[in-house]
């Protein structure tokens, strides 16, 4: 079984996309938020196994409302990006997944074919698949055990996120996969971007 992870945040103005709502206001901002959720869910495989992993703790009935009550949902753990992804994976390999993907909500180019390409890596030996950001961090990350060693000390939501962690696998001896580049949206220029190739709702 292989099961996908969700890393999003209660839709909730002011609290999702800060740094593009500095330019475009809280409202847009959120309205941003949830055409990329929506696009990224219809991206995901067809019967994909989903969990979403949720912040802050008190938001169960508000995701559950937003996304429907087909999924499983979890609220985050506290600490770090590091601690959190770290603490899911371990907690799903425990609910029986063979393999664990994680994605977040930012990526507007995410298909069912990155999913495809990432179990395919870890079927030809790969320990761990990045999809690499152009941001300097990764979209997402598959892997077919726990590594709680690869999330720690990693300067996270920073231009070198994507290669400390791999200097940190290489250190672990784990053997990498990569898939293509691609972009989140946080900054205004970003969503400009994705507006101008109608990939998300204007």
């Amino acid at each position: 079984m292989s099961a996908i992870l969700i890393f999003l945040k209660a839709p909730r103005r002011g609290y999702v996309k800060t740094r593009l709502a500095h330019h475009v206001g809280s409202e847009r901002a959120l309205k941003v938020y949830r055409s990329l959720v929506a696009r990224q869910w219809s991206a995901l495989p067809p019967n994909a196994k989903v969990e979403i992993h949720y912040t802050p703790h008190d938001a169960s009935f508000e995701m559950q409302k937003w996304l429907g009550d087909a999924h499983a949902y979890y609220p985050q753990s506290d600490g770090e990006l590091g601690a959190r992804l770290e603490h899911s994976i371990e907690q799903a390999f425990k609910r029986g997944a063979q393999t664990v993907t994680c994605i977040g909500g930012d990526c507007p180019l995410l298909t069912a074919t990155h999913f495809e390409q990432a179990h395919r890596l870890l079927d030809a030996g790969h320990d761990v698949v990045f999809g690499p950001s152009e941001d300097g961090g990764y979209y997402l990350i598959a892997v077919k055990t726990p590594l709680p060693q690869l999330f720690k000390d990693i300067p996270w939501s920073t231009r070198n996120t994507l290669k400390a962690s791999l200097v940190r696998a290489d250190n672990l001896k784990l053997k990498v996969g990569l898939l293509e580049t691609l972009y989140d949206i946080d900054e205004v220029s970003e969503l400009e971007r994705a507006l101008a190739n109608k990939l998300i709702e204007p």
